[in-house]
């Protein structure tokens, strides 16, 4: 990579990092420019340069989560249920170390005035994330609802789920269980969120097998 894209790259991913140890339980909502600029130690010009919103941030560093999950995936296959339980246990992980992050991003997600989008991550941001694994700038990072959608289709194959429906329509169920587990965890405020998040999975199978 080039030393110019190196560098932008280096940015970006410090400006993540700061704004994940600045956060820490507290609601993104929060955080403010100033302290993340004066974490990395960059003007607010800068930090607008590479995240126009400070909501940038937050899609960013869910598409990193997503291709984390894709990397993991590709070092490590899981299929069908396997594969949805894997979701589950990873958002539960988030939520437990992040939860102003996830909430608000599922807050974002709801805002009718927003179309959300998926923020870019770029081969050279890959390669600094995962330096060590093979054409990882070359890998293509699925969203939530791609991953879903492929486990979804597995679990149909594998005969995992017997119950007689698209697989657009299991997709939507898995999705729709996620977002409301990750909501009623913190109106609950259960605990361990891993349990939970399993339990209200076993709940949405019995349905479909």
């Amino acid at each position: 990579m080039s030393l110019r894209k190196e560098k932008a790259a280096r940015l970006k991913l410090a400006i993540l990092d700061q704004t994940v140890k600045l956060i820490g339980k507290k609601s993104f909502a929060d955080l403010f420019v100033d302290e993340i600029c004066a974490k990395v130690k960059i003007s607010k010009v800068t930090l607008f340069k590479y995240f126009p919103q400070k909501e940038d941030i937050l899609l960013y560093y869910f598409r990193v989560w997503c291709f984390k999950r894709t990397v993991e995936l590709q070092d490590k296959p899981r299929e069908g249920l396997t594969g949805v339980q894997f979701l589950f246990d990873r958002m539960s992980e988030e939520m437990e170390q992040h939860p102003g992050l996830v909430l608000y991003w599922l807050a974002y997600l709801a805002d009718m005035k927003r179309t959300p989008k998926p923020f870019p991550v770029k081969a050279e941001e890959k390669k600094l994330l995962f330096p060590d694994f093979p054409a990882v700038t070359s890998l293509e990072i699925m969203s939530l609802d791609q991953m879903a959608e492929r486990f979804a289709l597995e679990a149909i194959f594998k005969k995992e789920i017997v119950k007689t429906t698209s697989t657009r329509d299991i997709t939507l169920l898995v999705t729709s269980v996620l977002y409301g587990t990750i909501l009623s965890a913190h109106l609950s405020q259960a605990s361990p969120l891993k349990n939970y998040f399993r339990k209200n999975l076993e709940l949405m199978l019995k349905g479909l097998q």
